[in-house]
């Protein structure tokens, strides 16, 4: 596979930023394999944003020969007193996102599944964490602590502080040249860009893809100029908000209850969570989006691509009602083999129930 095309599906949607295009071309000229890694706190079921949209980077780089690991980062979510805290259900959580990613398509012979408790029994992992905490004031560490969805003011333990080292440590110890995680974990990313050099290893490149808007209505609505990092950080898609989310797991109709209450202001785009679903996830699996109306309401209209979807709604030739009951039948339908896998395969079936039967907070 020769270099553009590598760089076309690592580039692919839904990645939103990567820095830097340059940085990722001289790196593929240099290293037909490099390793690039994503990382998640194992804390609950995963919905569209952590299932399916994270699916589909894995798949691209997979395709693109990019050895991905896939780092289940257990002792982080420990840290974030996530699960409250316990860590054999952390890791039961571990095993339902490796089951959920492959249900989704991933190829578990192309991505190496790793879990910190393998990374963090080394000592030279600990070595790098402190070269890089001499690195990061007090202050600093503290701005990045949007990654673990904390905000400075909810900084109370030591243990938060190490949240940044570790991370970016996870960066150098796993040998990867290419970090591949969401819009909110820019931050750490930037860090290990800054410093890797300085402390004698590299200059990582970063790929990070979009976040899903949750479906309920913004905190702040409208959204207006200035306005849109802090509305849109507390409504995007979460675990946590089980009403807002779709899960891979849903069934047919709860989709569809779901998606029926989604906040879908009539003619507007711009953050309209039902659109987003449209645009990053039902045209990236299909050609043709159907949308089935009564006659009396102008029967079924197809759509071959998101921006001729868009102009209709903007235009008010397609009705909020319609559209979230379309994306409800189309998400029932791409996720219908998550739902078979977790139902035939018993271990996963398993971790499903275990996870379902607790309380998650964020």
């Amino acid at each position: 596979m020769d270099i553009e095309r590598k760089i076309e599906l690592i580039c692919r949607s839904p990645t939103e930023e990567v820095v830097t295009v340059d940085d990722l071309r001289r790196l593929l000229e240099v290293e037909d394999h490099p390793v690039a890694y994503g990382g998640w706190e194992p804390s609950g079921l995963a919905h569209l944003g952590t299932g399916v949209i994270c699916a589909y980077k894995m798949k691209d780089f997979a395709e693109a020969g990019v050895r991905f690991k896939v780092f289940l980062a257990t002792w982080h979510a420990y840290l974030n007193n996530k699960l409250n805290g316990d860590l054999a259900l952390i890791r039961k959580a571990a095993d339902l996102f490796r089951h959920s990613w492959i249900a989704l398509g991933v190829p578990a012979d192309k991505v190496e599944f790793i879990y910190s408790d393998e990374l963090y029994d080394n000592l030279d992992y600990w070595a790098k964490m402190l070269k890089i905490s001499k690195e990061l004031t007090v202050a600093r560490t503290i701005r990045t602590l949007e990654i673990a969805g904390r905000k400075e003011d909810e900084v109370h333990y030591v243990s938060n502080y190490l949240y940044t080292p570790m991370q970016v440590a996870d960066i150098f110890e796993m040998n990867v040249k290419i970090c591949q995680l969401g819009m909110d974990q820019r931050k750490a990313n930037m860090v290990g860009r800054e410093i890797g050099e300085k402390i004698g290893f590299w200059k990582p490149v970063c790929v990070h893809h979009h976040l899903l808007q949750g479906l309920a209505k913004p905190g702040v609505w409208p959204i207006l100029e200035g306005q849109e990092k802090e509305a849109l950080a507390s409504a995007k898609m979460s675990k946590s908000k089980p009403d807002t989310c779709v899960f891979i797991y849903d069934t047919p109709e709860e989709i569809k209850q779901k998606m029926s209450k989604a906040f879908c202001p009539e003619r507007i785009v711009k953050h309209n969570p039902v659109l987003d679903v449209c645009k990053y996830i039902v045209f990236r699996e299909q050609t043709v989006f159907t949308i089935e109306r009564p006659a009396k309401f102008g029967g079924n209209i197809d759509f071959q691509s998101y921006q001729e979807l868009e102009t209709a709604y903007v235009e008010g030739k397609l009705h909020p009602m319609d559209l979230k009951s379309g994306v409800a039948a189309s998400l029932g339908c791409i996720l219908e083999p998550v739902r078979r896998y977790f139902e035939n395969n018993s271990e996963a079936k398993n971790c499903l129930e275990t996870v379902r039967a607790v309380k998650i907070t964020r």
